[in-house]
């Protein structure tokens, strides 16, 4: 027996015709998701995703049985883990979708949702030694206005960012906005060390909000490592000391290089390896 996944409360065979040809998800991006790191019943993180979720679904005008119901949605989540036999560590997407229709018409159906989990492995979530290497990627730019900041399931940067990476070689790729500064990566939000103090964008210069970003940002309010939230263009990044990515998945993944310059990792591990991180675990 194959994966399951939970498609509006019950469980389809991975792989099974799940949605319509017009689902207006599939047709025009309509809706938003979730990447969660989950332990069995334990969620560290789950009601910043939920806020993210939810505001998301708000914003698009998705209609949804399940709106506003954290602990539904959890209690699906965590039925589909037991249902993958997964009690470690995994990786849950929870994709909310939009019903069928045309943009300016629909069937009047409400919209669902789909919950997919995958194991994780340690390794995948320990600090990473021997660091990433990135690239530019230049083949667009972020926007920067009302919907830059939610999970959109209208992905195309950051999939056209992730090729082009793949493509050269490297582990990601950091995607600018429309104002030619720095904007994030194609799979995390960007941050960078210079002189000891910790930079990253603000969500008005388009980067997605990061549920892990948010985290980091409030655990460290107060200390000699609080994160000042400020712009920064491509040579800016390229005079840091230390640059670092962040997501809800991973966590905190030190980047070696971009392009040509070469980064250091000694506040970086410090921070993964805190009780900040460690309460993540």
């Amino acid at each position: 027996m194959g994966a399951w996944v939970n498609f509006n409360g019950k469980f389809k065979e991975e792989g099974s015709p799940l949605i319509n040809a017009d689902n207006r998800s599939f047709r025009y991006g309509d809706g938003v998701f979730e990447t969660i790191r989950a332990f069995g019943e334990r969620i560290p993180l789950w009601d910043l995703h939920m806020a993210r979720l939810f505001s998301g679904i708000s914003l698009l005008g998705l209609s949804l049985d399940l709106q506003n119901d954290a602990d539904t949605l959890k209690n699906q989540v965590i039925a589909t883990l037991a249902k993958n036999r997964i009690s470690g560590v995994a990786r849950v997407r929870l994709t909310v979708f939009g019903g069928n229709g045309g943009l300016f018409e629909s069937d009047g159906k409400e919209g669902g949702y789909l919950i997919e989990t995958w194991p994780l492995e340690i390794s995948q979530i320990a600090f990473n030694e021997n660091g990433l290497e990135l690239g530019w990627y230049k083949g667009g730019r972020k926007s920067c206005d009302g919907l830059s900041a939610i999970k959109s399931n209208s992905h195309l940067l950051y999939v056209m960012a992730a090729r082009f990476a793949k493509k050269q070689k490297w582990n990601d790729a950091v995607v600018l906005n429309t104002f030619e500064r720095v904007c994030e990566s194609a799979i995390a939000n960007i941050f960078w060390i210079r002189d000891g103090q910790v930079f990253t964008p603000p969500l008005s210069e388009g980067c997605v909000a990061g549920v892990l970003r948010h985290y980091l940002i409030d655990r460290l309010k107060g200390t000699d490592l609080e994160v000042t939230e400020t712009t920064a263009t491509p040579s800016e990044i390229m005079e840091a000391d230390e640059l670092f990515l962040t997501n809800a998945i991973s966590g905190l993944r030190w980047v070696k290089q971009l392009e040509e310059k070469s980064y250091s990792k000694s506040i970086s591990r410090d921070i993964s390896g805190s009780t900040i991180f460690r309460d993540l675990c």
